[in-house]
């Protein structure tokens, strides 16, 4: 496993694990990985400075070597693919929809009684005031999350 430090577009650092540089390369072109802090899937890798412990300071019965016959697949074909799924469905969703972010639910209502012209929007809204906007009558639809790629 890799640790790296990254960056999206709007300068938001944050870190992430990967397999190898392969992974991460492979996840990035397919936008899989986002920000946690405003969902850009427009990441690249920061310099940073590599931790190396040195082995001269540890007593050779205290080295850890891996079993060979443990995987280290944290994920398993099917769960990455119900992954790549949910993410083309989430990309689907937004891609033709303004984020109004913490104003949803404000902007949500005010189309539904037609105070604004109704267009495709999403955003965030707390889970009380999901409730409201489904008892007003607002037809709303979650949209699957992004999966934090850190975990």
């Amino acid at each position: 496993m890799i640790r790296y430090a990254l960056i999206c577009d709007n300068d938001h650092e944050f870190e992430s694990w990967f397999k190898d540089s392969a992974g991460f390369d492979a996840l990035n072109s397919k936008k899989l990985i986002e920000c946690p802090a405003c969902n850009s899937t427009k990441i690249s890798k920061q310099i940073m400075s590599p931790k190396v412990q040195r082995t001269d300071l540890v007593p050779a019965e205290q080295e850890w070597i891996a079993p060979a016959s443990q995987s280290s697949e944290l994920l398993s074909p099917e769960d990455l693919e119900m992954r790549q799924k949910l993410a083309e469905i989430r990309q689907r969703m937004t891609e033709d929809s303004e984020d109004v972010g913490s104003r949803f639910t404000e902007e949500a209502r005010k189309m539904h009684f037609g105070d604004i012209e109704q267009l495709p929007i999403y955003g965030r809204a707390s889970l009380e005031e999901a409730r409201e906007l489904i008892e007003d009558g607002v037809g709303i639809l979650p949209i699957p999350p992004a999966f934090d790629e850190r975990n």
